[in-house]
């Protein structure tokens, strides 16, 4: 294996399993609901807790990573990881396993900025779009396949199970790691940003408690109000620390660039898109459509075949001509897959409702992700790959808490056939929303002569 692969096959592991525990968890929480109790607001908790600390802390871990190195960050994270799963495998309460999952999150941040730009320092330009295609197909994929490993897991034991089976992957990550040797501090390093830090996690925190929480205690109470308001003054002091600060966590003049700005813009209403739309089908497969945990993870199967096939290849056309086709065609692909479902009834026939929409929909994926990625990167100096890669992921995960923080207010207190039908449209909204914001916003690199050249040879 060529140290190049084996920085592919570790960045692919470190974010699958960072991504799978954020995807894994929407065919467990029915059985969670049953064991621990809590109803909604503990499922929307246990999936939200999760990406609070991974949305505000993943920024300021692309800084630590370009900081003191992307390996020693990434092992940290792994160590972290592993101890919080186990954590969240035995918690005794539902307090106990929100905690958990929020502490879990903090960990996942550190792996994620450190996997990608890893492969940005590793491969040369003209082959990280194949490269970031890989990349993606296997780390997306896990929000596809995380509710059919959950479900396995659930239906066969318990959904303890599927925490404390992140051990194993996370073995092989830390022994192939130990292969590719440390690196060395950056002598340049900037300060850390805890300021930032506290700011992001406050700023989310308060509007997404207050969302959640709005369902059962109502806006007019002190307890939801307060938290919002107080979220909000934190999230725009944030923004103001950040542009006054010497060493921002996200320096908000990447922005200015027009890739990178409006690729994150995109990201929002993509990636809300992405979790919610199969969060809330999931849990209705379950809860309305009757279908077991292992049946739910197996109806998004098709999603995933798509994706882990295809993610690559539409990554290396995006390198030819440009991501901008992709990125617009891509999520409109996507809206078209949840229409299709808004043929479904109580009963959720899977050949005739199902099927054929989540089919659609991972095409969408398919063409969508590698381009985003590398559109957005690409407009990134490489010396900063790993707050460049911080940002857009935080954009991401934070762009899917709050769709998911919304879902009492798009369904109502409990998830109905009219309920679906509601996310379904949001679901395909957003997705058409961030192909115009492509279309209108993203601009196909000039590649010079030699670019050309290259980016013209055959793919093998």
């Amino acid at each position: 294996m060529t140290r190049a692969q084996r920085v592919l096959l570790v960045a692919i592991i470190v974010t699958f399993v960072a991504f799978l525990d954020g995807a894994v968890i929407n065919v467990a929480l029915p059985a969670m609901r049953e064991d621990l109790g809590g109803g909604l607001a503990l499922q929307q908790w246990v999936v939200d807790g999760y990406l609070i600390t991974l949305g505000a802390f993943i920024l300021i871990a692309g800084s630590l990573s370009d900081s003191f190195g992307r390996m020693r960050i990434m092992r940290i994270g792994l160590y972290g990881f592993g101890a919080t799963s186990l954590l969240c495998a035995v918690a005794p309460t539902a307090l106990v396993l929100v905690i958990a999952r929020i502490l879990q999150g903090a960990a996942g941040a550190l792996l994620v900025p450190s996997s990608l730009a890893l492969i940005i320092s590793t491969f040369a330009p003209s082959e990280q779009g194949k490269a970031i295609g890989k990349w993606t197909a296997w780390t997306t994929a896990a929000f596809v396949v995380g509710p059919l490993v959950g479900g396995m897991l659930v239906d066969a034991a318990s959904w303890r199970l599927i925490f404390a089976i992140n051990v194993l992957p996370i073995a092989v990550a830390l022994w192939l790691l130990a292969g590719l040797g440390t690196d060395a501090l950056n002598p340049a390093r900037p300060r850390v940003d805890v300021v930032g830090a506290i700011l992001g996690v406050l700023g989310l925190g308060g509007p997404v408690f207050a969302l959640i929480e709005q369902g059962r205690l109502g806006w007019s109470s002190p307890a939801i109000y307060l938290p919002f308001v107080l979220g909000i003054a934190c999230f725009a002091a944030f923004l103001w620390w950040e542009n006054r600060c010497d060493d921002p966590m996200m320096p908000l003049e990447m922005f200015t660039v027009r890739n990178f700005g409006m690729g994150n813009i995109a990201t929002v209403f993509i990636y809300a898109a992405f979790t919610f739309g199969p969060f809330v089908l999931t849990v209705f497969l379950q809860e309305v459509g009757g279908y077991t945990a292992l049946a739910a993870g197996v109806a998004t199967l098709p999603a995933v075949v798509l994706l882990i096939l295809l993610a690559s290849w539409f990554g290396a056309r995006a390198d030819r001509i440009g991501p901008r086709l992709f990125m617009t065609v891509g999520p409109l692909v996507c809206a078209v897959g949840f229409l299709l479902t808004l043929t479904m009834t109580s009963e959720a026939a899977y050949w005739t409702q199902v099927l054929p929409g989540i089919s659609v929909f991972g095409l969408g994926m398919a063409i969508t992700v590698a381009p985003l990625t590398t559109a957005i990167l690409g407009a990134v100096d490489p010396a900063r790959a790993g707050i460049g890669s911080a940002i857009n992921n935080a954009v991401a995960r934070v762009a899917g808490l709050i769709a998911v923080a919304c879902t009492g207010i798009i369904v109502g207190s409990a998830l109905d056939l009219n309920g679906y039908l509601r996310a379904a449209m949001v679901t395909s909204a957003l997705l058409v929303v961030g192909g115009l914001v492509s279309l209108a916003g993203i601009r196909n690199p000039t590649l010079t002569g030699a670019e050309s050249a290259v980016s013209a040879e055959p793919t093998p």
